[in-house]
């Protein structure tokens, strides 16, 4: 005998397939969800540690940043020493330039001129003075240039005086200062205890070598004293 199933087996299949598909749902949920959570929980992890190593390298930045100002501090007494090094070595190098400088004013000067004032600007030296003529300030001029310690000069003013004086003329020059290059280098050099002789003197062949009788009058005669005690002191000193 045939067995006919008259029950709704259609409605319940269909009641089974979608209590598996919204069970499937679920699941699928869940592992979405879970995986959400996983990887929020990571990257957390992860920006925590960044974080951690953000905070490291600004504590390392702010004691770099303390080294790079001492170290602007050293720098800057570095600075300060290296400023100072070269003025004491700037002071030991001319420590005898004024020796020299002074030597050569007495031999440079001719006896129709001596000096009233002089001074000194860096390496610039005012010289101020009286002479007979204007030849006199002409022969110094050339003097000043020839000597190994002094370079170019210019006139600042010349004008005669028209007083009763031996010496009616007054002068202004400007010398630069130099220096030997056989001095710089700590040797002295051969054309610093030589001047060329004044035009008046006669020939340099014919010239004595100066000694000390001679040397002394010329300062004398330098420091503003009139040439006629300098004549006698020089004759003294011959007779002697």
């Amino acid at each position: 005998m045939a067995h006919v199933n008259l029950l709704p087996w259609r409605a319940e299949r269909r009641k089974l397939r979608e209590r598996e598909f919204y069970g499937q749902l679920g699941a699928a949920f869940v592992a979405g969800l879970g995986f959400v959570l996983l990887w929020a929980i990571w990257m957390g992890a992860r920006v925590d540690n960044q974080n951690d190593r953000n905070a490291i390298l600004q504590g390392e930045i702010k004691q770099l940043d303390v080294k790079i100002d001492k170290i602007k501090e050293l720098d800057k007494v570095r600075e300060h020493l290296l400023a100072r090094k070269q003025i004491i070595e700037q002071l030991q190098s001319d420590r005898s330039k004024m020796v020299h400088l002074f030597d050569e004013l007495v031999k440079t000067i001719p006896s129709s001129a001596r000096l009233s004032a002089l001074k000194q600007a860096g390496d610039t030296m005012s010289l101020d003075g009286v002479a007979q003529s204007n030849a006199s300030v002409a022969e110094y001029m050339r003097n000043i240039e020839a000597s190994p310690w002094m370079g170019h000069v210019d006139l600042r003013k010349t004008e005669n005086r028209h007083d009763a004086s031996r010496m009616p003329y007054g002068f202004g020059l400007s010398v630069k200062l130099g220096k030997p290059k056989a001095d710089e280098a700590g040797a002295t050099p051969a054309g610093a205890a030589s001047v060329a002789a004044p035009a008046h003197a006669g020939s340099a062949a014919a010239a004595p070598p100066p000694d000390s009788a001679t040397l002394k009058p010329a300062v004398v005669h330098a420091a503003g004293h009139e040439p006629a005690k300098t004549n006698a002191a020089v004759k003294g000193g011959a007779k002697s």
